[in-house]
């Protein structure tokens, strides 16, 4: 099973470069076998970049998840503590193997009337597989 996320592109580039180890939600996924992460890098991009594996999740105050993660957040503190407001549980995905797509990819060819995910959708494994 494989999720779709929005991602700016200033974390897609972080996520990338292989400094942010860390990808941060409010919410956690419902269904427990996601294993495989599609980036989708938001405006002005507008093209999914390529995947992730998930090697762990972590759910705990996001003060907690700072305190262990901020060294590999690839986040500054004021933009982590505003995303995630006043709420008392937050979500880090830890980003295993990264998969680049050599040529982006246009969601429109793969997903008739996309809209962006909010924050995630699930998605069907077979439809992006580009390894």
């Amino acid at each position: 099973m494989s999720v779709l996320l929005s991602i700016r592109p200033q974390y897609v580039d972080e996520i990338l470069n292989g400094n942010k180890k860390y990808e941060f939600r409010k919410s956690q996924f419902k269904n427990t076998d996601v294993e495989r992460v599609y980036m989708y890098s938001t405006a002005p991009i507008k093209k999914i970049v390529g995947f992730f594996r998930i090697k762990s999740i972590t759910v705990d105050a996001p003060e907690r998840l700072w305190v262990k993660f901020s060294d590999k957040a690839g986040i500054n503190k004021d933009s982590f503590f505003k995303y995630f407001g006043d709420r008392p549980e937050g979500i880090a995905i830890e980003i295993g193997d990264v998969t680049v797509y050599d040529y982006p990819v246009e969601p429109q060819d793969y997903f008739p009337n996309f809209v962006p995910p909010q924050s995630f959708c699930y998605i069907n494994d077979s439809c992006l597989k580009h390894e």
